[in-house]
């Protein structure tokens, strides 16, 4: 994945994700009051960010996925636009050579939201989805973070040539790790994720997609093996 195909891909994209975030803030803080700034510079902070340059997996295409794949499982969440504005902000602080990048995203959702509008509780329970993505372990009370974390993980159940595409995206974010150390630590990601009783949590998630992502784990992990 060259950055001239990411530059082209975010550029055709950017229109809608522009107009998303508008709808799903305009619905995430009610009535406009005088006060309330125009998203749009949000949005052009945040698809700045997800279109660093040291992305290759975590970039505005995989924002317009899993918006995509929250709309399929819309009907399973209990605030729509809480989830979304979740998925716009759960990778927008992105460094592969580092831990914090849940925590760090969630706390630019505290610093944004409130600017924008949004009141504490909402703002609240964004920051508590976006750190939710560090384990996609929801409660199973917890309908907005099982739906958060199913379309995170959507990508698990792609094609067979979607989930190599997307595997390689991952060993090229990862570029600076040599090829033994990679091997193992991918390894162990995915005996982890394999080890899980499910990998979905939503019913329609786990219809759709939990076979389909076990097989793709696996194959990916007997490459790696081989």
């Amino acid at each position: 994945m060259t950055p001239v195909s990411r530059t082209a891909r975010t550029t055709d994209l950017a229109p809608e994700l522009r107009r998303r975030w508008a709808m799903t803030v305009a619905e995430a803080r009610g009535t406009k009051g005088a006060e309330d700034p125009d998203p749009d510079p949000y949005a052009e902070n945040l698809l700045a960010r997800w279109d660093e340059p040291q992305r290759r997996y975590h970039t505005s295409h995989h924002l317009a996925d899993v918006l995509h794949h929250i709309d399929e499982l819309s009907d399973c969440a209990l605030d729509l636009a809480t989830v979304q504005l979740a998925a716009w902000f759960h990778d927008a602080v992105y460094r592969p050579d580092r831990s914090e990048n849940e925590e760090r995203s969630a706390a630019l959702a505290e610093r944004a939201l409130p600017e924008l509008g949004v009141d504490a509780a909402r703002t609240a329970e964004v920051a508590r989805l976006v750190r939710l993505t560090s384990t996609h372990d929801p409660a199973p009370e917890d309908l907005d973070g099982a739906v958060l974390c199913d379309a995170d993980l959507a990508v698990l159940a792609g094609s067979p040539e979607g989930y190599a595409a997307y595997a390689a995206a991952v060993r090229e974010e990862y570029a600076f790790v040599p090829d033994p150390d990679f091997v193992v630590g991918r390894s162990a990601v995915l005996r982890q994720l394999l080890s899980l009783p499910r990998l979905f949590r939503t019913p329609l998630a786990y219809d759709w997609w939990e076979h389909i992502a076990r097989r793709n784990l696996a194959t990916e992990l007997d490459l790696l093996s081989g």
